[in-house]
Formats: C-alpha cells, structure tokens, sequence
C-alpha cells in the first residue's frame, strides 16, 4: 500500500509537510477478507478507515429484519459511522467488505490527540463534515426529485466499481427500488442508451 489515497482523503489546503507526515505516520495499515465486518450493529466505533483498494458498504435492517444499504465505500474515501465514533454510543449501523479490502486505521484516542495538536486537522474535519453533510443532503433529495433510472446512472458515473462488483440486492436498496426495477432499468440503459 502507498500514502496515495491517504494524499487524496487528506488534501487540504492549509496542511504543513510535517503535520502531514505526522497525521500519515498515525495510521496503521489493516486489511479486511470479503464478508468481514468492519462495524458491526451494536458495538461502538473506535477507528475509521481510509480505504486504499476494495470495496464496503454499510446497511442497516428495516422493521421488517431487510437489509438496506444505507452507503457504499470507494477507494479513498474514509469509511467511518460518525455518529457512533463522535457521539460515543452504539451503531445502528453495520459495515462490510464487499471486495477484499486494504486500509488505513486510525484509532479514537490518536485522532483525538491530533485534532488537538494540529489545528488544521480541526479545519480539515469541519471542511470533510461539510461534503459529507452536502452529499447526504444531495443524495436525499434525489431519492424524490430523480428517477430511479437517473439515480442508477449517477451511481453508474460517480462510483462505477459498485455497478461492478456489488450484489443487484445491494444496489437496488441502495437506490429505494425492487430487485426487479433494477434488472429491468440495467436492461433498458443496454438497450437504449442513447435514451438516457
């Protein structure tokens, strides 16, 4: 593994060199085999990761014990449950690795102790939170405002490698769509399109 994704998850204007290399040094390099939890419903997130190669999703159960995929995690990006992490409490949520998966762990207590020695990770994580914040938004509006065919081919554009290595199960309660509207609008975008 190499400091790549970490270089792309923690590009920030503001960073010194040597906050930086301190921040880097703090991970801890893990890996997950297909089908490993990495958080599971009940139980109090005490890292997050920075995912180098794979691929997860988090999924909660409905009232009627389904599995809802409530994210997917791309190279990159940082796999965390922050209400469960900042707040302390339990999950109400589970993390699992679709893919075999490489990452980079940061503990609690050690990010705690370097939000409060580097000032600019404080003004990183407010700037992180605000995408997340703006992405969860966006992506709650376009559950009512696109069609389940946009949604599916917005998917398609920003995280290809779901399409590709995710379960049509998955997908499909990702997108608030039955197993079958999936199959039938995978096979009108082959069939036409130029259409959408």
């Amino acid at each position: 593994m190499t400091n790549k994704s970490l270089e792309i998850c923690y590009d920030f204007p503001f960073f010194l060199q040597e906050e930086l290399d301190e921040i880097f040094q703090a991970h801890e390099k893990t890996s997950f085999q297909k089908g490993d939890f990495i958080l599971e419903e009940g139980k109090t997130a005490n890292e997050y990761y920075i995912l180098d190669s794979g691929l997860a999703r988090s999924f909660v159960n409905d009232f009627n014990g389904n599995e809802v995929t409530t994210h997917f995690f791309v190279e990159n990006e940082v796999i965390i449950e922050v209400l469960s992490m900042f707040q302390r409490i339990p999950s109400q949520e589970n993390i699992v690795c679709i893919t075999d998966c490489e990452c980079w762990k940061l503990d609690y207590d050690t990010f705690q102790e370097l939000f409060h020695k580097i000032p600019n990770l404080r003004e990183w994580g407010r700037s992180w939170m605000s995408k997340e914040l703006f992405d969860y938004k966006q992506r709650s509006v376009e559950m009512f405002t696109l069609s389940a065919t946009r949604r599916y081919l917005n998917l398609l554009e920003q995280k290809s490698k779901v399409v590709q290595f995710a379960p049509l199960k998955q997908i499909a309660s990702y997108l608030g769509v039955t197993d079958t509207s999936l199959s039938r609008i995978r096979k009108e975008i082959v069939s036409h399109p130029k259409k959408n």
